[in-house]
């Protein structure tokens, strides 16, 4: 079950496998809003790998969703706004979630249920902002690993040096990947599945199953058959497009 700190109690929650929405308040056009939409995308996705079945809402301005796009963040579900299920609310740091008529929940009315404000089983979670000249120019899956490689609660700052690691860490790992399709095809171990899921339910700790990965590449135990299987599987939250280079030197 996924566990995640909520920014008004600062404590965990436990979020049960039931209809979550994940409403995504983003009043703003710059990265660091971008960075809210990533977050609401990577939690979206680690719940529907516990089984959750999850509406993903948000309004964000029209600049900002092609940016998001080219990210791979999931389309958001604006026409679903109001009913039933838990709300999980991804916000600014400082932000405590959208006023009536602001950018955020489809309807602007900033409630799934259309009332103003959070209600009191509503979670926070919060997002910390982006700093960095290169930040404005930054795009697609280089960043998206630039952003997933901190904690969502401490702030980022983009620099060259910083989007060359994200963009060389990336195409190591494609190649990899592609190579290791190339062998028999074997189940991810059991303890390495375990590892990948106990680091994204406690409270979406994307670096951990970042370094579970790269363990994974580096054990001589693991036959490159299931490295493959793991990476495709941790990419299911992870959006990185691992498997982008199989076949392309066929």
């Amino acid at each position: 079950m996924l566990r995640i700190t909520d920014a008004r109690t600062g404590e965990p929650a436990e979020i049960p496998r039931a209809l979550t929405r994940v409403h995504a308040h983003v009043p703003g056009d710059d990265i660091s809003a971008l960075r809210v939409l990533l977050v609401a995308d990577v939690l979206a996705r680690a719940l529907e790998l516990g089984g959750s079945p999850v509406l993903l809402v948000a309004d964000p301005p029209a600049a900002l969703r092609r940016r998001a796009d080219d990210l791979g963040v999931r389309p958001s579900e604006t026409t679903a706004a109001r009913g039933g299920g838990r709300v999980l609310r991804v916000t600014g740091s400082g932000e405590s979630g959208p006023r009536p008529g602001e950018h955020g929940d489809a309807d602007g009315a900033g409630r799934a249920d259309g009332l103003h404000g959070p209600a009191d089983t509503d979670v926070t979670v919060e997002v910390a902002p982006v700093h960095g000249a290169e930040a404005p120019a930054a795009s697609g899956t280089t960043l998206r690993l630039a952003l997933l490689t901190h904690p969502r609660r401490t702030p980022v700052t983009l620099d060259a040096a910083a989007l060359k690691e994200a963009a060389d860490a990336l195409d190591h790992w494609r190649t990899a990947v592609a190579a290791w399709a190339t062998r028999p095809s074997q189940p991810v171990p059991e303890p390495v599945r375990q590892a990948l899921r106990a680091a994204w339910e406690d409270d979406l700790d994307v670096r951990a199953v970042l370094d579970v990965l790269r363990d994974v590449e580096a054990a001589r135990d693991v036959p490159d058959g299931a490295r493959f299987e793991t990476y495709a599987y941790a990419d299911r939250l992870l959006g990185l497009e691992l498997t982008r280079q199989i076949g392309a030197s066929a």
